[in-house]
């Protein structure tokens, strides 16, 4: 019985080693090539007008509210109670509608990195999709991921360089990188 067990064991271990063998692996660096392309240029660029626009207006109330805190310290001692209780509230609102601002700033941005970098992240799983298919592997690791613990680049295809061509970065850009 136990040689019976043994011989399944060792037919299963030399049956599942040689279909691993018709297994191909390939791995690369998906945040880098991301980062790389001109779709990835042109959102930093679209996310830097945005930040300075909302920046320019974060400015403008802050000045508008040191304005008011100055000359509320300037002239408080000439104003009757009523006038300094009015000035104290519209500086107290002025720095409420300055934090929803931020809040509401820091949102719009989050929300307009997802939408600007959506679409690239679509297209590079697409060309990671078609060099997969068309080079026969069985599986493409992103080594950018945290998901992976472990893998053996001695027995991988870094099909890092494929999917730049494919997704056309530009020959300096990748230079500059190494």
């Amino acid at each position: 019985m136990k040689k019976i067990v043994f011989a399944i064991t060792l037919l299963a271990v030399t049956a599942a080693a040689s279909s691993a063998q018709n297994y191909k692996f390939g791995h690369l660096n998906l945040q880098e090539v991301i980062y790389l392309t001109a779709d990835m240029d042109s959102a930093l660029a679209t996310m830097e007008r945005y930040q300075k626009d909302l920046q320019e207006t974060m400015d403008s109330m802050q000045q508008e509210y040191y304005t008011k805190v100055n000359n509320y310290q300037q002239m408080s001692a000439n104003w009757t109670a009523a006038v300094l209780q009015a000035k104290q509230q519209e500086i107290g609102e002025l720095e409420q509608r300055i934090q929803t601002f931020q809040q509401n700033a820091q949102q719009e941005m989050q929300a307009k990195q997802q939408e600007l970098l959506r679409p690239i992240y679509v297209k590079a799983n697409e060309a990671v999709t078609t060099i997969g298919k068309n080079g026969g592997f069985t599986y493409i690791f992103d080594t950018s991921s945290s998901s992976i613990p472990y893998i053996s680049a001695t027995q991988s295809v870094d099909v890092t360089d494929d999917v730049k061509k494919a997704l056309n970065v530009p020959l300096d850009k990748v230079l500059r990188q190494q």
